[in-house]
């Protein structure tokens, strides 16, 4: 049976192992959201930049928790992360289950749900839970859908809906992380301007204009010729003249 879950509202997670599905419909104005993880201690962050799972680090170094990536299911597009409950370190209290559309607001994000499946049950197994996601402000680019913790001992998942407006980095950085700004990429240099072309010589009154030069004698070097496309064109090694059209491209 599914838990229809309610924000605030949890239930005990039996499963050893589960898998959190982020699902949503694709619009133009959205087409991607991510599914990442934090692993928190019982201060409530993380112990270091390795307890983030997120698209750029899609496996924790225990290899407890990791990204399965995207794919879409009919209409919709799902991003998911497993966790072997079993195994999580004892040190880990709390696995924070976060979406994120950076640079985009959540009021555009349409259908959004997490569903939590028994990760040994089969693609099309019916979830543990179910919860309906639905932003506060909608200016969120980042939420934390829900968490699993520990409690006397056992595991137990929690719906939250809980958002930032300040994107993964901002969520990530609040549990700990640390943002390498440096990593941002310097600005492109401004382009130097075109050259301005010298203006033909203009002969002198009265006087044919000089004669084209003759062209290079066959075998030497001579200019290349023009490419339909824009190209630069490559001269043939042996410097024999460009013949057909297929040369062109």
């Amino acid at each position: 049976m599914t838990h229809a879950m309610l924000k605030g509202s949890n239930v005990p997670v039996e499963a050893a192992a589960v898998r959190a599905v982020v699902c949503w419909s694709p619009s133009p104005e959205v087409s991607v959201v991510d599914a990442s993880a934090l692993l928190l201690g019982a201060d409530g962050r993380v112990r270091s930049d390795d307890d983030f799972v997120f698209y750029n680090q899609p496996r924790h170094p225990s290899g407890t928790v990791w990204s399965l990536g995207k794919r879409r299911l009919g209409s919709s597009m799902r991003d998911s992360i497993q966790a072997d409950l079993a195994r999580v370190d004892a040190e880990v209290e709390r696995v924070l289950l976060v979406a994120s559309a950076e640079g985009l607001p959540f009021e555009g994000v349409r259908d959004l749900r997490l569903l939590l499946l028994d990760a040994a049950a089969g693609e099309n197994a019916e979830p543990y839970a179910s919860f309906d996601i639905r932003p506060e402000t909608g200016a969120e680019t980042a939420l934390i859908c829900g968490e699993l913790y520990r409690r006397g001992g056992e595991w137990k998942f929690r719906a939250l809906g809980e958002g930032y407006s300040n994107g993964l980095i901002g969520l990530a950085t609040d549990f700990g992380i640390t943002v390498d700004e440096s990593a941002a990429p310097a600005p492109a240099p401004a382009a130097e301007p075109a050259p301005v072309p010298a203006p033909a010589p203009v002969p002198a009154y009265g006087y044919p204009p000089p004669p084209a030069a003759p062209p290079a004698p066959y075998g030497y070097p001579r200019q290349p010729v023009p490419d339909p496309y824009s190209h630069p064109q490559q001269e043939p090694e042996s410097g024999l003249p460009l013949m057909g059209p297929q040369f062109l491209r």
